[in-house]
């Protein structure tokens, strides 16, 4: 039996394609899907509320969620992806074989790293923004008026806390129970939204952008840094792309075209109510409270629900860069639960998880008002936007493909437009975003930096110089029964633990294997095979897997009938005065290794130590 949905002439679903629109819905359009709650209520708060100011704001937000959302990332970014891959490291991959330049790969992979802080710091601010200004709508209610800040703030507190508990249940579970809470949200916006426009009709004439650009024309600087605020309609934009891995291209690209459209008629709706209106303050929920006092508690626990399923767009989002950043070696293993059976991609990372909950209860106690975590957000999700422009135009560009290069360059123009705009920001709180980047982007150059001093000062054995000792020890040694494994990157170059254990300590078995795993630069995709025996009693074995894969190592090597008696791996032992490369140290000892993260039995581990001076 099919079940059939329906929505305008765009499309028609049959049962699991309306599952994947719902779990859209419910995993990547929260944040967005939110945002109508507080950036008309900031945007007036630095711009008088006139006539032509509110039919120019309209028309920037419009023609913002257009090109910043639709062609940006709905368009060219997810056209990049592959097989549901998508965010800054996908886009780093694809480029860097484009590339010839040695030069150019280094600052690009520079370049990822910066876009990928950026966008780890806005997951600190989003939400925050998004649950607090959610819990402020309290205020409203009659006999509520005083409520004190520090307790919304503490309400929006545990709403956090609560959402972050329940993350390890998986996203794919928490997706399927947000999912139609958050069709009745958009549906609502879009009553509310039509309910409103009835009466103020002519602001459906902000759809022409040229109420934009007589805005930004006539308000002159002024105008110019209302743009620092109109990019709080995009939040979440992002995650359109970053999100590909949890759900497909598909899926989320027809869920927005209808976002979109309840988007836009939320803001009209706003917009009109505000020209009626001039002195509101808090738009969107007085709005509500006039049209019908009785909807009013259901809406605001509805918006509280919305904004804490926004939350949980970015978070998902979080899980997936960091997991591709463990897989593309650019962050320390982290231990990964996989929380779900059919997709591979849904994951829960208890650390990122707490750290980051620690995180959005700091900046909303240090904030207190959603109005002032505005001035915070901006910094990091423009500069995302700007790079991730960048990046595209480089790729169509060395692909050839001269009409989205073109339509690339200008979006990316954009981008840096209201980047700039939020400058202006720094001093007054956007400071915090741009140190919680910098704090991670930080992190990843002295993690990258030193597992390559690591890799260097461990001083691998060349193949040849090793196998040549190696088989006068094999021929010569009381081998011992059984199999043993070693672990090597590169099979070509010999990692010093294994001559240590083979020639120092005189530990030859009869079967010795080498596992090599490496990351291909497709997302998905899992090949493993013998190579030809190196010599007497020595083979290699390859895992290569895609870069987004969560492989069971020890399955891989049973399915190969590798029945081993000992897994031998080198632990190292960091000696160091230099403060960056302590911190190196502390990042090793704190995260597991790759034997934890690779789940290998422990009866069988052995790990073997290089101490050594950085």
């Amino acid at each position: 039996m099919h079940i059939w949905l329906y929505l305008g002439d765009a499309f028609v679903l049959n049962k699991n394609e309306t599952r994947g629109i719902l779990n859209s819905m419910g995993l990547v359009f929260g944040d967005i899907g939110t945002s109508p709650i507080y950036t008309l209520a900031v945007i007036f708060l630095i711009t008088s509320v006139t006539y032509a100011h509110v039919i120019g704001v309209l028309s920037l937000i419009i023609w913002t969620l257009i090109i910043l959302v639709t062609i940006e990332y709905s368009w060219l970014a997810m056209s990049l992806g592959k097989k549901g891959e998508g965010g800054t490291i996908v886009l780093k991959e694809i480029l860097v074989p484009l590339l010839r330049s040695g030069r150019k790969v280094t600052v690009i992979t520079i370049l990822s790293y910066v876009g990928i802080s950026f966008l780890l710091g806005d997951g600190v601010i989003t939400p925050a923004i998004s649950i607090l200004s959610a819990v402020e709508g309290l205020k409203i209610i009659p006999g509520l008026e005083k409520i004190g800040q520090g307790t919304l703030v503490t309400i929006a507190g545990v709403i956090a806390i609560c959402l972050f508990s329940i993350q390890k249940k998986g996203t794919e579970k928490i997706a399927w129970m947000f999912g139609p809470l958050m069709v009745i949200w958009f549906l609502s916006l879009v009553l509310s939204g039509i309910a409103s426009i009835i009466y103020t009709p002519s602001v459906l004439k902000a759809i022409n952008p040229y109420y934009a650009i007589d805005f930004l024309l006539h308000n002159g600087l002024s105008g110019f840094f209302v743009l620092s605020e109109v990019i709080l309609c995009a939040t979440g934009g992002e995650a359109l792309y970053a999100d590909m891995g949890h759900l497909g291209r598909e899926p989320i690209i027809k869920a927005w075209r209808f976002v979109f459209i309840a988007l836009v008629l939320s803001y009209l709706g706003q917009g009109a109510f505000l020209i009626r209106n001039p002195d509101s303050k808090n738009v969107l929920f007085e709005m509500i409270f006039q049209q019908a006092h009785i909807i009013y508690m259901p809406f605001l626990i509805l918006s509280i629900i919305a904004t804490v399923i926004a939350s949980q767009a970015m978070i998902s989002g979080m899980f997936s860069i960091v997991y591709q950043g463990i897989t593309t070696r650019i962050a320390p293993m982290l231990k990964i639960d996989y929380t779900s059976d059919e997709l591979k991609s849904q994951i829960y990372i208890s650390a990122v998880n707490w750290l980051l909950l620690i995180s959005v209860l700091f900046v909303m106690y240090e904030f207190k008002e959603s109005s002032k975590l505005a001035a915070a957000y901006g910094l990091t999700v423009t500069g995302s936007m700007a790079i991730t422009g960048i990046m595209m135009t480089m790729i169509f560009s060395l692909r050839k493909d001269w009409t989205k290069a073109t339509v690339s360059f200008f979006v990316t123009v954009v981008d840096l437009l209201f980047l700039i705009s939020n400058m202006y920001k720094i001093p007054h709180g956007g400071i915090w975003s741009i140190t919680i980047a910098s704090l991670i982007f930080s992190m990843i150059m002295i993690y990258t930096s030193g597992q390559k001093r690591l890799y260097q000062s461990l001083r691998p054995m060349r193949l040849d110089d090793f196998l040549q000792i190696y088989k006068q020890r094999y021929q010569n040694a009381n081998r011992i029964k059984g199999t043993a494994l070693f672990f090597a990157r590169n099979v070509n170059v010999i990692p010093q633990y294994i001559p240590h254990t083979m020639f120092g300590n005189d530990i030859v078995y009869e079967d010795n294997i080498i596992i090599s795993i490496t990351s291909l630069e497709e997302p998905f995709g899992v090949k493993s095979s013998f190579r030809e025996e190196l010599a007497p009693g020595l083979r290699t074995f390859d895992i290569e897997m895609g870069y987004m894969e969560v492989v069971d190592v020890a399955k891989i090597l049973e399915n190969a009938g590798i029945r081993e008696k000992t897994i031998f791996y080198g632990v190292e032992d960091i000696i160091t005065n230099n403060p960056v490369w302590k911190v190196f140290s502390m990042i090793k000892k704190l995260t597991p290794s790759f034997v934890q993260y690779y789940k290998l039995p422990p009866e069988k581990l052995h790990g073997v130590i290089t101490r050594f001076e950085m």
